[in-house]
């Protein structure tokens, strides 16, 4: 599929980039979406919460009173889950919330996402964006161009730029990320995925590869 690539102010250059049909044509595939969304935020979980239990608590291990003949409930030592300050019974403690989840299950998902980007043709390609110094202001008018501001926009660039990414990150509503690191969650969390011109020429060149 052909998309425009569109300058600064958003108006259209003349160039456009090749999708390549092989991505952004397929048939999405919504469970392995799904997977891959689970699995990012199974991810981002800490999995730090501890409690004590009755070994790990303060207070003496002695029994409180004779097992018979009080007339009254037997009973173990101070750290019992019953009493106030005694161990809790099954808490929570320290564990990893990740999962395994295969490559090629991985690459369908993104590949699926970005479909779905293109059906709802919220893709949308702006030559690359040079700037001198970091200007918010210059990078907030540039959305508004775009038709694009107050949207959720994934801006995608192909390699780090610091004055880009200076101008961007104080935008609440836009996050910038570089396009080996684009992920699942990213792409379907966005409304707008915004490509610069060589990050999305960097799709038809990966295609190629592999054809050749």
């Amino acid at each position: 599929m052909q998309a425009d690539v569109l300058n600064i102010e958003g108006k259209k250059t003349g160039r456009t980039v090749e999708l390549p049909e092989e991505i952004f044509g397929i048939e999405p595939n919504d469970h392995v979406i799904y997977l891959a969304v689970k699995q990012f935020l199974a991810a981002q979980r800490q999995g730090t919460a501890k409690v004590k239990t009755r070994m790990e608590v303060q207070g003496s291990s002695k029994k409180l009173h004779r097992q018979k003949g009080t007339g009254g409930s037997r009973k173990g030592n101070l750290r019992n889950p019953l009493y106030k300050g005694g161990g809790t019974i099954f808490g929570p403690k320290p564990r990893d919330y990740d999962f395994k989840l295969n490559r090629k299950v991985k690459d369908l998902a993104k590949m699926s996402a970005l479909a779905h980007k293109a059906k709802g043709n919220s893709i949308v390609v702006v030559e690359d964006i040079k700037m001198e110094t970091p200007k918010t202001k210059q990078f907030t008018d540039t959305l508004k161009s775009l038709n694009v501001a107050g949207k959720k926009v994934l801006f995608v660039l192909p390699e780090y730029n610091d004055n880009v990414y200076l101008s961007l990150r104080n935008v609440p509503t836009v996050e910038g990320v570089l396009l080996a690191d684009v992920n699942t969650y990213d792409i379907v969390n966005a409304d707008i995925l915004l490509l610069s011109e060589t990050a999305a020429r960097v799709f038809s060149e990966d295609v190629a590869e592999e054809v050749a």
